[in-house]
């Protein structure tokens, strides 16, 4: 397994005469597989909501999802499956799938009762996962229709950090209408998986089928890139790097021995890029072609059994001209976009708590604008609609609060695609 790396500039001229310009750098990142490739067992692990609220058809649709994603597994791929109503007990320990028909039985002798906590589910998913990390593709799908009532959110999010360190992927599912956004969407963002919302029972096969396919197609895992600035080019102070595909999360950075800067990425998939943007500010710089930074890869291949391997060292140059005309890149510009649209819908969720409607149906006004500039036409129905219902003095309904935030992130999906 091979990994590609793409780092381009949304304008590679820079002008000699400006003391100061500012740059988006996207840098796009896969991985290739190669023939001699292995394949690399996955290591699933369920962590399910089964309090009461999910009586009836919503538990059984869960359980139908489970038992379908047991028979997709193929004999050598492990599955954990933990379950929590207001306490969290393992239903499955983590174990090489060789009696499918017992698993399934388990799964389907659950019932639903209680209340909800997450993070005590979230813990014990963790543990069970982290069991079989060694030499798979390790991922956990959480899933709730509820808030966090008889739990701690910010110890869900230590957990979710915990996680990544563990090289592990939390992805999130919200079903119905009551669950907690904000911290689903942390622990997702945190364990650089996927926020999904599940408006009815029936999509949630769908969505497990989706997120697996997903995972089946990770290649290459613990990747980070790492990147250094040239003299005379620095990071924007706020909010400098974010990743924008396949979801748009802000990233933290961190900073290594050597001084570079390191971005974690998690799982890398085969033909299935992850887009990292980085804002950057470059001083007065002599005029020919300039190296402005340097790109790297970090990650394991489980394919081949190593760990610690390196891309080669990628320079990024600039086009310093004394007559400057711009060379805008149309691929870098809708990342752009793509970034801007989710920080619009931010602006806009901001105002709406402070209580400044008018404010909020403007910025989402301006999201939908950005959101069909980049021919993301779902996404600009979706905004819009809740602009109009702000304007006209309707209150958003949970389930338009959880789409407009789903749409600024990613592709809605509980609509089956046309």
């Amino acid at each position: 397994m091979k990994v590609n790396l793409q780092p381009v500039l949304n304008d590679a001229n820079l002008d000699a005469n400006q003391p100061s310009s500012q740059r988006q750098l996207a840098i796009s990142i896969s991985a290739i597989a190669q023939t001699q490739d292995r394949t690399v067992p996955l290591n699933l692990c369920l962590i399910l909501d089964h309090s009461g609220s999910m009586n009836g058809r919503p538990l059984e649709t869960v359980k139908k999802a489970a038992t379908q994603l047991v028979d997709r597994l193929n004999p050598g791929d492990r599955l954990s499956v933990v379950v929590f109503d207001h306490r969290a007990k393992v239903l499955i320990p983590n174990q090489v799938i060789e009696e499918p028909e017992k698993i399934k039985k388990q799964i389907n002798r659950l019932a639903a009762d209680g209340g909800t906590a997450i993070d005590e589910g979230l813990r014990l998913g963790i543990e069970e996962l982290a069991k079989g990390k060694k030499e798979t593709i390790s991922q956990a799908f959480l899933l709730t229709d509820g808030e966090n009532e008889h739990g701690d959110n910010n110890r869900c999010l230590k957990f979710a950090q915990l996680a990544a360190s563990y090289n592990l992927t939390l992805n999130t599912l919200g079903f119905g209408d009551n669950w907690n956004q904000d911290i689903l969407e942390k622990i997702a963002d945190a364990g650089l998986g996927t926020l999904s919302y599940i408006q009815k029972p029936e999509r949630v096969v769908d969505e497990f089928s989706r997120l697996f396919s997903r995972m089946q197609t990770v290649g290459l895992t613990n990747a980070y890139l790492l990147f250094s600035l040239m003299p005379n080019v620095r990071l924007a102070e706020l909010k400098p790097i974010a990743q924008v595909a396949p979801d748009t999360i802000e990233l933290p950075l961190q900073q290594e021995a050597d001084g570079r800067f390191a971005i974690r990425l998690g799982d890398l998939m085969k033909d299935a890029e992850r887009v990292i943007l980085a804002n950057i500010y470059l001083g007065q710089l002599p005029e020919g072609k300039q190296a402005i930074a340097n790109v790297q890869v970090r990650y394991d291949d489980p394919t081949q059994n190593q760990i610690g391997l390196f891309t080669a060292n990628m320079p990024i140059y600039a086009n310093v001209v004394r007559t400057y005309q711009p060379n805008l890149d149309p691929q870098v510009q809708k990342s752009i976009l793509a970034l801007a649209k989710y920080r619009q819908t931010q602006l806009a969720e901001t105002k709406l708590q402070q209580g400044d409607r008018a404010g909020a149906a403007t910025m989402l006004q301006t999201a939908a604008k950005t959101a069909l500039q980049m021919g993301d036409t779902g996404a600009a129905t979706v905004l819009q609609t809740s602009a109009t219902q702000l304007q006209s003095g309707e209150e958003l309904s949970e389930s338009d609060r959880k789409k407009t935030r789903i749409v600024s992130k990613t592709v809605l999906q509980d609509t089956p695609p046309k």
